[in-house]
């Protein structure tokens, strides 16, 4: 996991006038593709609360602790799946299919008024905007997505949006990089873009595997967990205020 400490000015202008110039990136960035619940928006604690609420209705317990750790970068399906099999409880798919909805509800009515998006998010959505295409892949439903970043006014800067319903494994599972990558390729009238020119923003250790499996860099920002259980993605930041396009740059250089 490298260290990003010193990046010369001479060698930031210097890549920017390559890029520019030649229409390329160096290390070959091409697309950029953000986690949302824990990377974007700051709503991981409203979504403990509400698994928390609807599994206690079912005489379920969870703790913070064992959120954190067991079950934080599942999807809404894979986390209700799991609390049931952990603590030794049956769930048929007509009411996993009630608990999501139950919990999607819930989560309507909290963020509504809650909308909290993490430092450095707008800026660095709206710079990296300029130079690549930017997607969502995300456990969260795609309705949850889609209010928040309208809300938010960054819609208009994701060309591709990957959500809960659109796959069949969710995280740590490849499946949802490789079918947001091949949404940005479906609009990409050049070069396809290939897995090793994606960086991945991710907060969670099943995003950092998931990434990998896809075949694709991972950047995480320890904003959930602490950094040193970060350590398999291929950088780790405290905060996306951190993360400027030269960082980037040596990344992908490397």
């Amino acid at each position: 996991m490298p260290a990003f400490a010193g990046m010369t000015m001479r060698k930031s202008r210097f890549c920017e006038r390559l890029g520019t110039q030649a229409g390329y990136w160096p290390g070959m960035l091409r697309a950029v593709i953000f986690d949302f619940n824990g990377v974007i928006v700051n709503d991981e604690p409203i979504h403990f609360e509400l698994f928390r609420r609807v599994l206690r209705e079912q005489g379920l317990h969870l703790t913070e602790k064992d959120y954190y750790a067991r079950y934080l970068g599942m999807d809404d399906r894979g986390c209700f799946s799991a609390a049931f099999r952990d603590q030794g409880k049956e769930l048929s798919e007509e009411r996993l299919a009630a608990l999501v909805e139950r919990k999607a509800d819930y989560y309507r009515r909290e963020i509504r008024d809650k909308i909290s998006l993490f430092p450095g998010v707008q800026g660095l959505v709206s710079e990296l905007a300029e130079k690549f295409p930017l997607a969502i892949a995300s456990g969260a439903l795609r309705h949850e997505i889609e209010l928040i970043l309208s809300t938010a006014g960054l819609r208009r800067f994701f060309s591709a949006i990957v959500s809960a319903e659109d796959v069949i494994e969710g995280k740590p599972a490849p499946e949802i990089f490789l079918k947001t990558l091949a949404r940005l390729n479906s609009g990409n009238t050049g070069r396809p873009i290939a897995p090793a020119e994606c960086l991945v923003i991710e907060d969670s250790k099943e995003g950092i595997r998931g990434a990998a499996g896809a075949g694709m860099k991972c950047l995480a920002v320890a904003n959930s967990h602490p950094a040193e259980q970060l350590k398999d993605a291929d950088a780790v930041v405290q905060s996306l205020e951190k993360v400027d396009l030269p960082l980037l740059y040596r990344l992908f250089s490397q």
